[in-house]
């Protein structure tokens, strides 16, 4: 069974809005992001990981583009990622990117759902993110 524990939002300033979450809402830092495609920060309740990002390429960005604000996906934790991919592409779902990593690395699969609307899936998890 799928449990949703991941929201991410688009944000001009990852920082900026990490303040007034945790002020607002007294979720908790849980960890940071700043790779090629984005830079972030990661916030917890400690059921859910909600991820803020400024994305800086457009092919990680989606079809939103770079400058979109608001939410950007969403992520289900599954049991068995190979068994969910096959579950998602026979109910219309599209590949977008990403492929599980070797190991116990940290990834995730992104999909498309038949509107369009995009989200991921991942046997590991996110930072903040309770598996249960």
């Amino acid at each position: 069974m799928a449990k949703l524990r991941h929201i991410a939002i688009t944000v001009p300033d990852p920082e900026k809005a990490a303040q007034f979450y945790i002020k607002a809402f007294g979720l908790q830092r849980v960890g940071s992001t700043d790779w090629a495609g984005a830079h972030g920060v990661y916030l917890s309740d400690g059921v859910m990981n909600v991820a803020l990002l400024h994305y800086k390429k457009e092919e990680y960005a989606g079809k939103r583009g770079r400058d979109f604000v608001g939410v950007h996906h969403f992520g289900f934790i599954v049991e068995d990622v190979e068994r969910t991919r096959k579950a998602i592409e026979e109910a219309g779902g599209r590949h977008w990117m990403g492929e599980p990593a070797d190991g116990t690395g940290f990834y995730e699969v992104k999909y498309h759902d038949p509107d369009g609307v995009d989200f991921d899936i991942t046997a590991n998890g996110w930072t903040g993110a309770s598996k249960e």
